[in-house]
């Protein structure tokens, strides 16, 4: 177990700092700015992070003596160690944080739905406090984006069929540029090949506006 002690969060050198996804401002104490770095304790909650794959509201962490008396924390709270989070639960189901929080190591909890938050720390093994009443509206799971499989792509679709008849439009156009050039009885092509130009300009309108269809679709669906 390694610990570090800095007066004020500040202090704390760049190169020192390795937990990616918080700040020494969020985890310094409230009160004083003061700050302990407890190594597993910050590696636990990054791994937390990772696993839970979105951000960690941290609504105190660090407390120095002082500050944890003032707040009304407990003579010997873990906050003091600098082995303590609260998190705040507005972007969390809790019970799924509490089952993912034991998976990465954290052993003590303790409830707080009327604040809004939940206390997490490295142990000992316990739990106090009310549990987190059900949502109206639970959290739905949460899955990766999905990707299409490109030969069933609409996009690809639309994007293909735009691109071949803006090709067989400008192929039509230098024909015709051709034909203007010889005899007569070939020259009874070009209004036939006028309307075809025409009609691929048309096709090639229409798949472009299926391939922004279908992205307006997908990215509604949540695919990409």
């Amino acid at each position: 177990m390694t610990t570090s002690y800095f007066n004020h969060w500040r202090d704390v050198p760049a190169a020192r700092w390795r937990w990616k996804n918080f700040s020494p401002a969020e985890i310094a104490c409230r009160g004083s700015g003061s700050l302990r770095i407890h190594e597993e304790a910050l590696d636990t909650l990054q791994a937390l992070r990772d696993r839970l794959g979105k951000p960690l509201i941290v609504r105190s962490a660090y407390r120095s003596e002082a500050h944890n008396r003032a707040v009304g924390g407990a003579p010997r709270s873990k906050h003091l160690d600098g082995t303590a989070f609260d998190i705040a639960m507005a972007n969390h189901d809790p019970v799924a944080f509490e089952a993912a929080a034991r998976a990465v190591g954290f052993l003590g909890f303790g409830n707080y739905p009327r604040s809004g938050f939940m206390h997490i720390d490295l142990g000992p093994a316990r739990s106090w406090g009310d549990p987190f009443p059900a949502r109206p509206v639970p959290f739905a799971p949460e899955l990766p984006p999905a990707r299409e499989v490109l030969s069933e792509s609409r996009t690809l679709r639309g994007g293909g069929a735009a691109g071949a008849a803006t090709v067989g439009a400008a192929g039509v156009e230098v024909l015709q540029d051709v034909l203007a050039e010889t005899q007569s009885t070939i020259q009874l092509l070009l209004p036939y090949l006028d309307t075809l130009r025409w009609v691929l300009i048309a096709i090639a309108l229409i798949g472009i506006a299926v391939t922004i269809h279908a992205r307006l679709d997908d990215w509604k669906r949540g695919q990409r």
